[in-house]
């Protein structure tokens, strides 16, 4: 014969089941609760930790990218201005056709032109042929001409002094008025200079015939030939034939 329990016996059965069964899945249940939070904690914590070190060095690499992006955006808008200029990257400006030029290489004009003056005195028009090459425009070649006179670099009155001073002792009046005038110098100021050459003519031309020859000539040939030097010279025939007499003989 088989046990049945009363139907008050099986509530008070199962109430005593449910409260083993409470009693044994709660602590498994809070550990599984506590290793959820542990793990997540763990992994906060490696994650805070694999940013800590590193964490710098991204900063920084965020810092340069974002520095290098902005000086390329600032590059690239100041290209889009000197596009809309008409200008070429280089600095370069237009030409007539639309396209831009390179920029000048070399030294200025005025910078060309103190050179030359650094070495020695030039007239405005002798210093003018030789940045003509050097120069697009005629006009600036003028503009620097002008600025060189007034700043006293330049001056041809005291470029046909200097010439003189330096051909005095081997040339004569008419080889030097001849240069001067080549050199643009003023009429007026050449006339000047013309009469104080005419003044010293005999004693300059009589030291660079002693400097040439020893004696003078003995016949016709020899005077030609001493008479044909000193005139190459650019001395006066009056003055050659003090020097050398009268048609080779020894009397001057």
């Amino acid at each position: 014969m088989s046990w049945k329990p009363s139907a008050a016996s099986a509530d008070r059965l199962r109430a005593k089941l449910d409260d083993e069964f409470e009693t044994v899945a709660r602590p498994q249940g809070l550990r599984r609760t506590s290793d959820a939070r542990r793990g997540a904690t763990q992994d906060a914590e490696r994650d805070s930790a694999g940013q800590a070190a590193p964490g710098c060095d991204s900063s920084a690499d965020a810092s340069a990218s974002q520095w290098q992006r902005s000086s390329e955006l600032r590059a690239a808008g100041g290209r889009a201005k000197k596009d809309r200029r008409g200008e070429s990257p280089d600095g370069g400006a237009p030409d007539a056709t639309g396209k831009a030029k390179a920029p000048p290489k070399g030294p200025s004009l005025k910078m060309r032109a103190v050179g030359y003056l650094s070495r020695r005195e030039h007239a405005r028009e002798e210093l003018a042929r030789k940045l003509a090459p050097h120069a697009e425009d005629p006009a600036e070649v003028d503009a620097v001409l002008d600025a060189l006179e007034k700043e006293g670099w330049l001056s041809t009155e005291r470029f046909a002094q200097s010439l003189v001073h330096r051909r005095a002792s081997r040339q004569g009046a008419a080889r030097i008025v001849q240069e001067l005038r080549q050199h643009g110098v003023d009429d007026t100021q050449v006339a000047e200079l013309r009469e104080q050459l005419r003044a010293t003519e005999y004693d300059r031309a009589l030291d660079v015939w002693k400097k040439r020859f020893d004696a003078k000539p003995a016949d016709r040939a020899a005077y030609a030939k001493q008479a044909r030097f000193l005139a190459s010279r650019g001395f006066a025939h009056d003055v050659i034939r003090r020097i050398l007499g009268d048609g080779g003989s020894d009397d001057e």
